[in-house]
């Protein structure tokens, strides 16, 4: 399990977002610098316990609307070769030293695990809290036999979407969207999802859809 440590982190990681959220083709926002609060999220473990693996949820609150923006991140101990494109940047970590921040949709640890939990192999974590679930992220799995890992990463103004070559989608909800109250339901054609709440600006609590399965050729 990972462990949670109460530690400086220099920068921040909402610091670190500050400059590289404006640099996605899905953040909505204008040309005013992002105003970022955390909202939420979760995390998942590394079998190995070498990679933190966490999927926050932020607050922009710099428009005239807030827009609330789901970014999985990995943190390493060491550079992934190959990964240059998807560093968001370095922090130094009061217990670990430097931790180099990824976009996880480009990290193969995440994305394996991202599928352990859409299968209900793996229990998605506390956010703050060391071995403890999260109950409030649910996930469901209708296809048949186990997910390909094999994604690859490309974002378009909807958000990101991990394709195979065996034509399975993973769409990641990017931008937010708190689902109407009653039960949620996966989108149509969706043979999986993933679902998770966050914190909204006015105190209140938001439920949506985080990212939805879609196995064989969409459209």
């Amino acid at each position: 399990m990972a462990v949670i440590h109460r530690t400086r982190l220099t920068p921040t990681k909402l610091e670190l977002l500050t400059s590289w959220l404006p640099s996605r083709p899905w953040y909505r926002g204008g040309a005013a610098e992002p105003q970022l609060v955390k909202a939420g999220g979760f995390r998942l473990d590394d079998p190995r316990g070498e990679v933190g693996i966490e999927f926050l949820v932020v607050t922009d609150t710099s428009g005239p609307r807030p827009a609330g923006y789901l970014v999985p991140l990995t943190y390493r101990g060491a550079a992934l070769d190959g990964a240059e494109h998807a560093l968001v940047g370095t922090m130094e970590h009061g217990v670990l030293g430097q931790r180099w921040a990824y976009d996880g949709c480009h990290d193969p640890v995440m994305l394996a695990q991202l599928s352990a939990l859409i299968e209900g192999r793996v229990q998605a974590q506390d956010q703050n809290l060391s071995d403890v679930p999260d109950r409030e992220v649910t996930a469901s799995y209708t296809g048949e036999g186990p997910l390909p890992t094999d994604f690859t990463a490309i974002d378009d103004r909807d958000g990101t979407r991990l394709t195979t070559p065996q034509c399975t989608t993973l769409h990641l909800h990017r931008v937010l969207q708190p689902a109407p109250d009653g039960p949620l339901t996966p989108a149509q054609g969706a043979t999986g999802h993933v679902t998770g709440s966050w914190q909204l600006p006015d105190g209140t609590r938001a439920r949506g859809v985080f990212a939805a399965l879609h196995s064989g050729p969409t459209t």
